[in-house]
Order: structure tokens, then sequence, then C-alpha cells
């Protein structure tokens, strides 16, 4: 009997050390099972939640840059009303022709760099990607290979070529020359290209020749900067060989960019060192973006928000798309009474068309806060549920536990006392 009650003693102690009703399996196991479901769906609704706000606020974003783009189409449209009067010439309507073009240019600057976390929220992003995919076959820039010192180039998120302002990029390009100067060095030059436009940007890397104090040993890699460009080159210490193979000729007939036997190969034909670039598909806008608002793995767990682009190729196309769009205005968009004129309704269909977007983003959000309620409620029902199965009635536990107590100690004392009974046939003994 004592062993008894010290063992149920010991396991109603547990239950108030731990605060709950279920320690282990031998308690309740169906009770158990069902506290580990509601729990999990507990710290899922949770997670659900923060969800929810993080997509309110990614639209509250979309919501204050759409906000921005409103202000500037109601002076586009004030510039154009303006424009259309007779009492205007050509020289005032240029001025305004200039604010309107460099207007709608900022519409599509707020467009592409308004995002959340890299996700586009309003139009397509500026940056570009490499096109890599012709070079191991002899087209653009097949000669910057690891054979001859490069293991990789990328370009950052602010490269020259995202400043590109048409949806051509393809005729974009950068050139890399690595020539003999005088005095023995060796300089690295990148001629970047954009629209006709030229940047360039060069490096001294004669110290990375074989031998010098920065030279590429044997699977080391080392990386060169072209910050100004927002390029970057890996090489290997095949570069180290190419920059000691031009230091060695003084005639500049073994630079890159221009020796068909670049480095003594025949058919290494240096001057394919022309590399094209191409749109970059990873910031593209997305038609819709899904977020789990549920614990589970159902589409009523999941939620869909549509996004529209708001840029100038978009706003003034109208709900059937085919109408003329702020970009179809071109540069003389209100340098006569008469585009003027069309412009004005241009630019009202693109309020109209801004509006539609921003209406959709608003009920999003709507939508967003009740999920947001109804996550709460079910949360706090959930976890009410789970207290009920799992959490120990404390003030009855303790009744038990001193119940459970008191047996120990009378347990103990009638153990002393049968102890004693032996010592009493003996003293009859004596």
């Amino acid at each position: 009997n004592l062993s008894a009650s010290d063992e149920m003693a010991t396991r109603s102690l547990s239950k108030l050390s731990s605060g709950t009703r279920v320690v282990s399996a031998r308690d309740d196991a169906a009770s158990m099972a069902i506290g580990a479901r509601l729990n999990a769906t507990t710290q899922a609704l949770k997670t659900a939640t923060v969800n929810v706000g993080q997509a309110n606020s990614m639209l509250q974003i979309a919501d204050g840059g759409m906000a921005t783009i409103d202000d500037i189409l109601v002076r586009m449209k004030t510039l154009a009303v303006q424009a259309s009067s007779g009492n205007l010439s050509d020289t005032e309507r240029g001025f305004l022709n200039d604010e309107f073009t460099e207007l709608r240019d900022e519409i599509d600057r707020i467009a592409s760099s308004t995002n959340f976390n890299g996700i586009q929220l309003l139009g397509d992003g500026g940056d570009v990607a490499i096109n890599f995919g012709d070079l191991a076959t002899g087209g653009s820039g097949a000669a910057l290979t690891p054979v001859n010192g490069f293991d990789n180039f990328a370009i950052t998120d602010n490269n020259y070529w995202a400043t590109d302002t048409d949806s051509d990029i393809t005729d974009n390009n950068f050139e890399v020359d690595i020539d003999y100067a005088a005095g023995g060095q060796v300089i690295m030059t990148v001629n970047a290209t954009v629209d006709g436009d030229n940047r360039s940007q060069s490096i001294d890397v004669t110290d990375y020749a074989s031998g010098g104090t920065t030279a590429i040993g044997a699977g080391e890699n080392a990386t060169l900067n072209f910050d100004e460009l927002g390029l970057s080159f890996t090489v290997n210490t095949n570069f180290s060989a190419s920059v000691s193979s031009i230091a060695a000729d003084n005639t500049g007939a073994s630079n890159f960019g221009s020796d068909t036997t670049f480095n003594g190969v025949t058919g290494n034909d240096s001057s394919a060192n022309i590399v094209n670039m191409s749109a970059d598909n990873g910031q593209q806008l997305a038609t819709n973006i899904e977020f789990q608002v549920g614990g589970g793995n159902t589409a009523n767990d999941r939620l869909s928000i549509d996004l529209s682009s708001v840029d100038a190729d978009t706003l003034g196309t109208g709900s059937s798309g085919s109408e003329t769009s702020l970009e179809d205005l071109g540069a003389n968009a209100i340098n006569t009474a008469a585009s003027a004129q069309n412009a004005v309704e241009v630019v009202t269909r693109a309020i109209d068309d801004l509006q539609r977007a921003r209406a959709a983003i608003g009920t999003s959000q709507n939508r967003l806060d009740f999920a947001g309620q109804n996550l709460a409620s079910t949360q706090e029902n959930t976890e009410s549920a789970r207290s009920t199965l799992m959490d120990l009635d404390v003030a009855a536990e303790m009744t038990a536990f001193t119940s459970k107590q008191i047996l120990v100690q009378s347990g103990v004392a009638m153990l002393a006392q049968a102890n004693q009974m032996p010592q009493n046939l003996l003293r009859l003994l004596q």
C-alpha cells in the first residue's frame, strides 16, 4: 500500500509541476493525441496570422505607389488640358510636353521600383540578366571561358543596363578587353552599351600576373569588381597566365580582345569578347500572389490576390486593353493642340485604369482584414479546446495530491508499527 501510494503521489506531483493533466500517454492516450493536433493547429494559425500581416503590408506598399502615380496622372491631365488651349504657342507647349514626358517616365520608374522583398507589385522590374545561352557554341562572349581565366560574371541590381528605358534590352551589351599599356602595365577595360550610349571602366590587373602580388594560385579564385557598371568577374588561375602572356608581348598583338590565337592556342579567338544582355524574368510582375492564411493544404487555406501593372505601357488602354496607352503617345505627346486634346482622353482613361487596379488592392486588403479576424477567433477557440483537454485543474489535483500524501504518511506510520510487532514477540520469549 505504501508503494502504491508513493507512486500515485509522484504522478500527481509531475502533473502539478508541468501544469498539464496528460503528462504521458498512459494518463489519457486519446486526449494526448487530440491535444497534440490542436497544438499544431494553433501554432500554424499563429504563423498564418503573421502571413496576413505581411500580405497587408505588401498591399499597403502597392497602394502607396498607386497613390503617387494618381497624383502624377492628375498633373499630367492638367498639363494636357493646358496644352489643348489655343492661346499657347508651340514654344510653351514644348515646355509642357517636356514635363509631361518626364512625369510619364516617373510613372515607369515607380512601377518598376515598387516591390516587397524583391516581389514586383506595380510592374516589371528594371533589372536585366546576362545571356549565357550561347557561350559554349561560339556565340555571345565565347572567349570569356575558364581556359582564359573567367569562371563567371554577374551583374548587380543597380547595374548600368537597368537604366534602359525601352522594353527591348537585347541590343545592350558589354565588351571585355585586356591590353598591354606603357610601362609594362596590363589594363582590363569593360565597355558597356545601352541604346548606343557607351560607358567604360578600367582597372589595373598587372599584379594578377604569375608571380605578382595578387597572382591567383591553382584551385583559387578572385573577384574583379567594376562598380561603376554594376558588373563583377570571378577569375581563376588561368587569368594570371593570361595577364602574364599579355605583359610578355609589348607589341599588343597578344591582347585579349584582338588575338585570334590567344595564349598560343589555335582557334582561341579572344575577339569573341562581347556579351549580350537579355530580359530578367526573375523580376516580372506576377499575375497573382497566393498567401497562406490557414493551417492546411487546401485551396481554402490560401488566398489569391491579383496584381495589375500600372506602368505607362498599360495605363490608358482601358478595360479591354485595346486603347492607346500613355506610352503610345510618344515623345511629342502634347506638343500640338490636337495631340494634347488626344492626350486628355488617354490620361482620363489612365486614371480610370489606375483606380480599377487600386480598388482591387483595397478589396483584397479588406478581405485580408476579415481573414485576420477569423484567424484570431479560430486560434483562441482552438487554444481553449486544447486547454480543456490538456491543462490541469490545479485545485482538484492539489486536493488529490494532499490525499495521497496523507496515505503515504499513514503507510510509513503503519510500516513502523508493523516493524515493531516482531520485537513484541521476542520480548515474550525472554
